[in-house]
């Protein structure tokens, strides 16, 4: 062993007992000795004497890597002492006759590096240079298997390193590629199939793996070789004869079936692939999907006659309709039920495969005028695939009840995976309505039937395609309640599901009721039931919390929808709620128990929308919220007080249960701003001219929150980060208005040490108001008096008390730092815009005021640069011009007016 194999070995030595240094320097002489200009005489040489694998290995990398750099640039003999070697290596010659050594009978990774040396130069050299490579390698098919098995690699390596598309190639790639395709047509490739054919007839018995190697490299081919090659009388009874055989081995079975794959997938005319198609007689590998539903061989099938019937289902985009209606139908009809099968008996994969094609299937489905009854038959089948599909696997059972991290990701895993399979839902529901309906019927049905072995992810599945399927329906297809759903909805509402104590089932059948909400709406004969299934222990009295949190939420919709019909149920409501009412504010359920935006308090604010209404007699109004008001002030007054004898500091768990009995005064509370809504809880009118006693007990409660917040002054500034951002989760216009109140009271509080929590909460806050507000006006007319836009002109209107708050309290600074520089121009056009035209002269005061306070906060310099860049020159030239003139100019500008005069004067 000279220096050179020393250094190699030594330079591949894994085993960690080489020093490092030594290990470094055979690296490096192997690095010198590459660099020598006879490298390939060096490697060929050592080829040709060596029977080390990584010597072996070393040499074949060099020449490959020589080959790729330095092609263009070598000699002439050089290039033909590396051809000829090579060839002779891969043809299972010595390199040099009078030498033993046979690289082939070296491990698979030696073969393999010797297929891309050899690649690498077809690459360069055929068939320009090097035409008869092909040719002149078909004899030595002869010599046996070894021969056979490396031909089988090259064409492999071919395929990986320059023809196949499954990889990105550049425009210089493809071109090599296109002319070795064409090189090959012409010369050899009939050649090749024929050597492929006769070893497989010969060896399919005696060595199934190599017939298997020649097939897989065969698959690769097909799509751009002339498909009479393979598709003709005697290589096609050959491959279905290897699928059929029960005696051969899953592996040669599995690869005659990717060539049969990739037959049906070979792009041509759709008339004529259709004529292939039907020339398979693929009905032949049916019943082999029901053979063992768990082995590799049904995968390949599976995919087989997926591919097959998506194959069909494209040919249909592109031939005249009373074509698709003869033979590709028939086909379609014949493959469906196997898939079928497939999906619901066979451990395979279909979301990726499957699936899509269904979907294509039944969008051909809706250029039908009509559904012939097999059809008909096939949309209530996949509709049973849908049902199977979107079933949890039970394994994660308790995981998703107790929904730790396990069952977070699962829940989140199936939520994006249903997705597809709900918009199948709908699509069938909308080609097949019968159908459709009655496979949701009797699944519901099914799930509530006494069986041993019903299980929780059938029920949450019966009860979830109900719910998706709503999604598709109108609202007045809901209101009116006809056909499906005046059976449908009563059964739902009236049925205690099995398995109810599980935490999906009982979320789907909330979610479901409030989805089918609007039938009750119009049919209020059922909302005793409503009532009862958000009362009792399948909402907001439910065992998990999970679901007792979100029930109170949807509960809480459920009113704003039904307000005024609930109210004849009023006095069971609030009996039924003391208990959830009483736990709430309790000192024991802490902030960390109810977390995030469903934390129960919209119990509270269910039961102010409904006794705030109208309906409800003054004396009966007054009594039911003193009964919630009173106990909860006098709760927080104890805990003050007790707090000032004993701990001049209040305890976190005191602290939580203020914030507590806060947020459950603030949902019980919240107040309209819309005079003429007269059915929202305690409108504004309400409580000011038509009810002034409900008003004053508001009052009452607002100025005890003050004095509550005095009494705690800055030691409540720690906790309100955390507080601030479980209410900044309310994305809803009301909800944000509310928040910005909350916000400026807490400025006017606070001023500048409140700096650090609203340079935070800002850039968040313009990023959710800024993209739903017009940046000028909203529309008038008709439409325009909606509750929506009513809703959006508050927002607007608390965001500009929102930003003349922050500037006449020294915190103008806030909008200037990094993060919300970004909504500095948003809200300057908007200020601007308003300070000129609003209708409100109030609003226009209040935005000349904001730029007053900027003028003098932003126009100073700091070593001679201004402080904001373009502003001062925007005051002058543009707001000086418009605000303070042309909008004064304008007839909305009233001088007899005190307000007006009062903004002008400002």
């Amino acid at each position: 062993m000279d220096d050179l194999e020393k250094a190699i070995l030594i330079s591949f030595d894994e085993s960690g007992s080489i020093d490092s240094v030594l290990k470094s320097q055979a690296a490096a002489y192997c690095q010198q000795i590459k660099e020598n200009s006879s490298i390939c005489n060096i490697c060929i040489e050592r080829l040709s004497v060596s029977n080390i694998v990584q010597v072996q290995f070393w040499c074949l990398q060099c020449l490959h890597e020589v080959l790729s750099v330095r092609y263009s640039s070598m000699s002439s003999e050089e290039m033909s002492l590396i051809r000829n070697s090579v060839f002779s290596m891969a043809c299972f010659e010595a390199i040099d006759d009078k030498k033993s050594v046979r690289v082939l009978e070296g491990p698979t990774f030696i073969r393999n590096k010797l297929a891309q040396v050899l690649t690498t130069l077809i690459y360069f050299e055929y068939p320009l240079i090097w035409p008869s490579v092909f040719v002149n390698y078909l004899p030595h098919l002869s010599k046996g298997a070894v021969v056979i098995d490396m031909f089988c690699r090259v064409l492999n390596a071919l395929d990986d390193e320059l023809i196949s598309l499954d990889y990105p190639r550049s425009p210089e790639e493809l071109a090599v590629a296109g002319r070795v395709k064409d090189a090959m047509r012409q010369q050899c490739v009939a050649q090749i199939v024929r050597a492929w054919y006769q070893i497989i007839s010969v060896q399919r018995y005696s060595d199934p793996e190599l017939c298997t190697s020649i097939l897989d490299s065969m698959r690769r081919y097909i799509s751009w070789i002339d498909i009479g090659l393979i598709v003709n009388d005697a290589f096609i009874p050959l491959l279905f004869e290897l699928i059929l055989v029960n005696g051969f081995p899953v592996q040669l079975r599995g690869a005659a079936v990717g060539c049969v794959l990739a037959i049906v997938s070979k792009r041509m005319d759709a008339s004529s692939k259709i004529g292939l198609l039907q020339s398979l007689q693929i009905s032949r590998v049916f019943g082999l999907v029901a053979e063992d539903g768990d082995s590799e061989l049904v995968s390949k099938v599976a995919a087989l006659l997926t591919g097959y019937a998506t194959e069909i289902l494209e040919c249909t985009k592109y031939l005249d309709p009373e074509e698709v209606a003869g033979v590709p139908v028939d086909l379609l009809n014949g493959v469906l039920p196997s898939i079928f099968y497939i999906v619901q008996n066979c451990e395979v994969d279909t979301a990726h495969t499957i699936t899509p094609f269904l979907s294509d299937y039944v969008n051909k489905m809706k250029s039908f005028s009509r559904l012939q009854e097999n059809q008909l038959l096939h949309m209530g089948q996949i509709l049973e695939v849908v049902r199977s599909q979107i079933q949890y696997d039970p394994s994660y059972r308790d995981n998703l009840d107790t929904l730790d991290k396990i069952g977070r990701e699962e829940e989140d895993r199936m939520l994006e995976f249903r997705k597809d399979l709900f918009v199948l839902l709908r699509s069938v529901g909308r080609i097949a309505p019968d159908v459709t309906h009655i496979f949701i019927s009797n699944s519901l049905a099914g799930a509530v039937a006494p069986s041993a072995d019903r299980n929780v992810e059938e029920v949450e599945a019966a009860l979830s395609l109900l719910y998706a399927y709503g999604e598709s329906l109108s609202d007045e297809t809901m209101r009116s309640g006809s056909g499906f759903l005046r059976d449908v909805v009563p059964m739902l509402l009236s049925t205690r599901f099995p398995c109810h104590s599980s935490r999906l089932v009982a979320l789907v059948y909330l979610e479901t009721i409030t989805r089918y909400m609007k039938f009750v709406q119009e049919h209020t004969e059922y909302i005793p039931m409503v009532l009862a299934a958000f009362l009792d222990e399948r909402g907001i009295h439910h065992p998990n919390v999970n679901v007792s949190r979100r029930a109170s939420y949807l509960f809480m919709r459920a009113v704003k929808l039904l307000k005024q019909k609930f109210v004849p149920f009023l006095d069971t409501i609030l009996q039924s709620l003391q208990d959830t009412v009483a736990q709430f504010t309790n000192m024991e359920c802490t902030s960390k128990d109810l977390s995030g935006s469903e934390d129960g308090s919209h119990v509270f604010e269910a039961i102010g929308l409904l006794i705030g209404m109208e309906d409800v007699p003054l004396e009966k109004q007054t009594d039911m919220l003193s009964a919630l008001l009173t106990p909860l002030c006098q709760q927080v007054e104890v805990s003050l007080l007790n707090s000032k004898v004993h701990n001049p500091q209040l305890s976190p768990a005191k602290i939580a249960n203020i914030q507590q009995i806060i947020m459950a005064v603030n949902a019980l509370s919240k107040v309209t701003l819309n005079p003429f809504s007269f059915n929202e809880g305690f409108n504004e009118r309400l409580v000011t001219t038509s009810r002034p006693a409900i008003g004053l007990m508001f009052r009452q409660v607002t100025s005890f929150i003050h004095r509550m917040v005095d009494t705690l002054g800055t030691s409540i500034l720690p906790h309100l980060p955390k507080a601030l951002e479980q209410l900044l989760t309310e994305t809803e216009p009301k909800e944000m208005a509310a928040f910005l109140v909350l916000l400026n009271q807490l400025i006017c509080k606070f001023s500048t040490v409140f700096y650090d929590i609203l340079e935070g909460l800002y850039p968040v806050i313009c990023s959710r108001i800024f993209n739903i507000l017009p940046t000028d006006v909203f529309l008038s007319g008709p439409g325009s008096n909606t509750e929506e836009i009513r809703e959006l002109q508050e927002l607007q209107r608390t965001l500009y008390t929102f930003f003349h708050v922050i500037a006449t309290h020294d915190l103008s600074s806030v909008f200037l730092s990094p993060e919300s520089r970004l909504y500095l121009h948003s809200m300057m056009q908007m200020l601007f815009y308003a300070a000129c035209n609003h209708k409100e002269i109030l609003v226009r005061k209040s935005c000349v005021q904001i730029f007053i306070r900027l003028i003098k906060d932003w126009c100073s310099r700091t070593n001679g640069e201004e402080k904001v860049p373009g502003f001062q020159s925007f005051v002058i030239e543009t707001f000086a011009t418009h605000c303070c003139l042309y909008s004064v100019l304008d007839k909305s500008f009233e001088f007899r007016d005190a307000e007006s005069v009062s903004s002008f004067v400002a």
